[in-house]
């Protein structure tokens, strides 16, 4: 079966848990979750839940823990905390998760970063995978970072991979 043929055959309406890890964003600030929510809903696909939580390891692991048990949730989303500063604690917490890691999506990102951002962008700690028989995406906080990821790399593939994560 081609690639298109997958992507034909995927969900056409997928469930996401949307995660902004941030001690400074509440709903009305969160410019990135709410882009992120807006992608997927003008593609069709339905915000299952959104939370925001702080960068303490303990609360991400704590709702990474209820959003991959939600059987709606095909695919969750977290922006914000993959940086190197100290209290940049997502990646670490996602990367636990992951039992199947898609190591591409991190490295793509970065390179479409650079040509966006520059040098900079070696400092993002992006990462996908599977977990739990879900997609788990980590994304920067920034507006500019999580439309990018989105709308390149995001939108385009994510049928696809819950397909072939569901064997389908």
């Amino acid at each position: 079966m081609s690639v298109h043929e997958h992507k034909e055959k995927g969900k056409k309406n997928l469930g996401c848990f949307v995660i902004t890890v941030s001690d400074s964003r509440d709903q009305a600030t969160d410019t990135s979750g709410q882009a992120i929510m807006k992608c997927l809903a003008d593609e069709g696909h339905q915000t299952a839940d959104y939370q925001i939580v702080k960068d303490e390891p303990v609360e991400i692991e704590k709702l990474l823990n209820q959003a991959l048990s939600k059987s709606d949730v095909d695919v969750v989303i977290v922006n914000g905390g993959t940086g190197i500063a100290p209290r940049d604690g997502t990646f670490e917490v996602v990367s636990r998760f992951l039992e199947k890691k898609l190591d591409g999506f991190g490295e793509i990102f970065r390179y479409l970063s650079y040509l966006d951002i520059g040098s900079a962008a070696i400092m993002s700690r992006a990462a996908a995978g599977s977990a739990r028989g879900k997609i788990l995406i980590s994304l920067p906080g920034s507006k500019g970072a999580v439309m990018l990821a989105m709308e390149r790399l995001i939108l385009p593939e994510i049928r696809h991979m819950v397909s072939q994560l569901q064997g389908k």
